[in-house]
């Protein structure tokens, strides 16, 4: 079981060996413990050993011997691999070339030459997903057991830490909880930050760039127009399916735009948690 406390281990691929450092200067603090590989092969040799574990992977595109975009195609057809978040960074940039990189499976984009503040934006909305995996995680084996014996159930909550921990519980409903767990939360989330406090997505893109994101979450709660607003999750299990329903007191928004990953929206910090919800855990979304 990860250790949440634990160093985020973060894997770089570059055949350029100054893009490696600067990369190494970006994430140089404590909290990273960085594993440096020059081309796709090396790349993969670290990855297909089982001894060896990575939270995140920093893929360059092009490269010599083994290109990023076969990596990235063996790490999804690889089980163990294929939750794992994984930064594009690359100079082709074309809309048909980011959107092969997004249905790959790669989640992030950077395109060289990037300023630091982007690097880091990305890196940080990568490792969020990486921190909230492990924290729900360590949760899940506790009560997986009861939630078998459920048949229907109904939750309020309000803010992003009973989002997180709900979507925990109500996925052990699931025959695969692991599966479902990523892709709820996801969902959750939406309902409190765009559904009940009405962030856009732009304000997003903006906060997350500048950092500001759980902040300005939490001044929103605070404000006397959102401090009586639930949004819900409803729960039915029967012996065919399990059925996920999340309403919230918001507008409402065209979903279907984030159905699939979107090359527009490849280079931005956020707007990929519907896509990654029906990618990744969902047989059906709507």
């Amino acid at each position: 079981m990860p250790n949440v406390s634990a160093k985020v281990r973060v894997l770089v691929v570059d055949d350029e060996p100054f893009n490696l450092e600067i990369i190494r200067e970006y994430l140089d603090a404590p909290g990273f413990e960085l594993t440096m590989a020059h081309d796709g092969v090396e790349a993969w040799a670290l990855l297909e050993d089982a001894e060896r574990e990575f939270d995140l992977l920093v893929l360059d595109r092009m490269m010599p011997r083994l290109d990023g975009m076969e990596v990235l195609r063996r790490v999804q057809r690889t089980p163990r691999l294929r939750g794992m978040p994984v930064i594009m960074q690359t100079a082709a940039a074309t809309p048909d070339q980011v959107r092969e990189g997004l249905e790959a499976g790669a989640r992030y984009y950077l395109t060289k030459p990037y300023e630091p503040d982007a690097l880091l934006a990305i890196v940080k909305s990568a490792l969020d997903e990486v921190r909230r995996t492990r924290e729900i995680l360590l949760q899940v084996e506790d009560i997986r057991r009861a939630m078998c014996m459920l048949t229907h159930a109904e939750f309020e909550f309000a803010t992003l830490k009973q989002a997180t921990e709900l979507s925990t519980l109500a996925s052990l409903a699931a025959p695969q909880p692991e599966n479902i767990v990523m892709g709820l939360s996801e969902l959750l989330i939406n309902a409190v930050e765009h559904g009940n406090l009405g962030i856009t997505y732009a304000e997003k893109s903006r906060l997350r760039l500048e950092d500001r994101w759980q902040e300005e979450v939490e001044r929103r709660l605070q404000m006397p127009q959102n401090a009586g607003k639930r949004a819900r999750l409803t729960v039915e299990r029967s012996a065919a399916e399990v059925r996920f329903t999340v309403s919230d007191q918001g507008r409402g928004f065209d979903y279907t735009r984030y159905l699939d990953f979107d090359p527009e929206r490849a280079f931005d910090p956020n707007g990929r948690g519907i896509a990654m919800a029906r990618q990744l855990s969902f047989k059906r979304l709507e």
